[in-house]
C-alpha cells in the first residue's frame, strides 16, 4: 500500500524529534517571547521596541556550509547548531544591533529523532549564548534528495539598534585603532578547502598531530565563538565606531566592508600568532599565505574599530569577559581597503 512512510517520510519520527528538543529550546528564550503561539509561527512582543526613539530592525540569514560534513563524519551533532547561531547573529552585531530572535531550518535525508534533537539543541545553546530567543523552526525530511545520514541547516535572525547608535563606516575616523578579537579556531568558513587538504594530504580526522592538543577532527569541529554579548557590552562601555565579522574571505576582505572609501586599515601581522590548526592546514595542504589570508580567519573572529582614547578601556573590558583581544592595526588615509604592513 502506498503511503508517505513508504515514500521515505516518517511523520512520527518528526514528532518524536520535537518532543526531544523541547526542553533545550525552552532555555533559549527572552521575556518578549509570547508562549501562547499558534504552533505555526513564533511570536515576539514588539512593544519592547517602544523604549527606542527610532528603532532600526536588522536581519541576517546564513548556514554552516560543509562543516556539517565534519560533524556527520564524527557522529557528533550537538555543536554544529552553535556554529549556525554564530554565523547569523554576529552579522547583526556588526551594526550594533542586539539579536532578538532566531528561527532555524534543518533538512535531512532521514529524521533520526535523537540526531535532530542534538542539532537543534546546539542551536538553542547558541541562542542562549547570544542572548536571543529561538522562536521556531522547521525540520524537513528529503528522502531521495539526501542520503539518510546527510543533513544541512540554515537560520535567520532579527535584531534591533537605535538609529543614532548605528555602527559602521560612517563613524570610522583617521587615527582610529583596529582591535583583533580572538577566534575559537576555524569557525565555519573555508571548510571546502579544509576538506580538500584533509583528503589530498590523506589525513585522518582521528589523527593526533604534534601541533594540536586533541585530534584533528575535534579541532575542526570546535564551535564558532559567539561575540554578540561581548560586542554589545563593549559598545555600551567605550566609543566603538565599527565592527567586522571575520567570515568567508578572511580578515582584510571583511574589514574592508566596514571602512569608508577614503580610509584604509593597516594591519600588523606580527601582532598575533594564528592558532596551530592554521599551520597544520597550510603545511599539509601546501596552501600559500595569500590563499590562507583570503579563506580563513587565522585566529581573528571579529575586529573592532575604536577611538584611540578607548583602546585601554576596551582591552580591559574584553579581558574581563575572557575574550583575548589585542591592537592589530590603525586607520589611515586611503581608498577603503584593509591590508598588512
Amino acid at each position: 500500500m502506498t503511503s508517505y512512510a513508504a515514500a521515505g517520510v516518517d511523520i512520527e519520527a518528526g514528532e518524536r524529534a520535537v518532543e526531544l528538543m523541547k526542553e533545550k529550546v525552552a532555555r533559549a528564550t527572552r521575556p518578549e517571547v509570547v508562549t501562547e503561539a499558534s504552533g505555526f509561527a513564533g511570536l515576539f512582543d514588539a512593544s519592547a521596541l517602544l523604549r527606542y526613539r527610532r528603532p532600526l530592525l536588522a536581519s541576517s540569514t546564513d548556514g554552516v556550509g560543509t562543516k556539517v560534513m565534519i560533524a556527520q563524519a564524527l557522529g557528533k551533532h550537538d555543536t554544529i547548531g552553535i556554529d549556525l547561531v554564530g554565523m547569523v547573529v554576529d552579522d547583526l552585531v556588526v551594526c550594533g544591533a542586539e539579536p532578538l530572535f532566531m528561527t532555524d531550518y534543518v533538512a535531512c535525508g532521514k529524521v533520526v529523532p535523537e540526531r535532530v534533537a542534538e542539532i537543534v539543541g546546539g542551536v538553542a545553546e547558541g541562542c542562549r549564548l547570544a542572548g536571543c530567543a529561538l522562536v521556531g523552526g522547521e525540520t524537513a525530511e528529503h528522502p531521495g534528495a539526501m542520503d539518510p545520514d546527510e543533513y544541512d541547516l540554515a537560520g535567520a535572525a532579527t535584531g534591533v539598534v537605535e538609529a543614532d547608535r548605528l555602527l559602521g563606516p560612517h563613524r570610522v575616523r583617521e587615527g582610529d585603532v583596529v582591535l583583533g578579537l580572538a577566534s575559537s579556531g576555524v569557525h565555519s568558513n573555508g571548510y571546502s578547502l579544509v576538506r580538500h587538504v584533509v583528503r589530498t594530504a590523506e589525513l585522518s580526522l582521528s589523527a593526533e598531530l604534534p601541533e594540536l592538543s586533541r585530534t584533528l577532527g575535534e579541532e575542526l569541529l570546535e564551535p564558532t565563538r559567539i561575540y554578540s554579548l561581548d560586542c554589545l557590552e563593549l559598545a555600551r562601555t567605550v566609543d566603538v565606531h565599527a565592527y567586522a565579522h571575520i567570515t568567508g574571505g578572511g580578515i582584510a576582505n571583511n574589514l574592508s566592508r566596514s571602512l569608508p572609501d577614503h580610509l584604509n586599515a593597516v594591519l600588523d601581522r606580527s601582532s598575533w600568532t594564528p592558532p596551530p590548526i592554521f599551520e597544520v592546514l597550510a603545511g599539509h595542504g601546501k596552501v600559500p599565505q595569500a590563499e590562507m589570508d583570503n579563506t580563513f580567519n587565522l585566529g581573528v573572529g571579529f575586529c573592532a574599530v575604536v577611538a584611540p582614547d578607548a583602546v585601554d578601556t576596551a582591552l580591559a573590558a574584553l579581558a574581563a569577559r575572557n575574550l583575548p583581544t589585542w591592537v592589530m592595526g590603525e586607520i589611515v588615509p586611503g581608498e577603503g581597503v584593509a591590508s598588512y604592513r
